[in-house]
């Protein structure tokens, strides 16, 4: 069965840090560009980072330059998301997605093949 599945999402003061991590099953997830994206309360879902199948190109959203990272471990079938010096916009539902489209800043307007179903990011003191 195909699925993507969000993890490590919750609540952190401003200025903490949380990992997501994003598994994955049922497809070739190595063949595949990923992608992050979020929606917080009342706005559109935006592309925040992706990276290609191999793990070489990455792409961030400028929001989030220089605070998240983003990996993967092919191995596991896991792609992760390390998120530093949040602040409270960063605030959102964030899921995960494939495509074999071109991780860049385009990546984000594709129709993904996979999505998550997504994992709850509040950032408050």
């Amino acid at each position: 069965q195909l699925q993507l599945v969000e993890s490590g999402g919750g609540l952190v003061q401003p200025g903490g840090s949380l990992r997501l991590s994003c598994a994955a099953s049922g497809f070739t997830f190595d063949s595949y560009t990923i992608g992050w994206f979020r929606q917080a309360p009342g706005k559109e879902r935006e592309g925040v980072s992706c990276i290609s199948s191999s793990g070489r190109s990455l792409n961030y959203a400028d929001s989030v330059l220089g605070r998240f990272t983003i990996s993967r471990d092919n191995a596991k079938n896991t792609v992760y998301l390390q998120m530093n010096s949040l602040k409270p916009e960063d605030t959102a539902v964030y899921y995960c997605a494939a495509d074999l489209s071109t991780c860049g800043r385009y990546y984000y307007r594709v129709n993904m093949d996979y999505w998550g179903k997504g994992t709850l990011v509040t950032v408050s003191s």
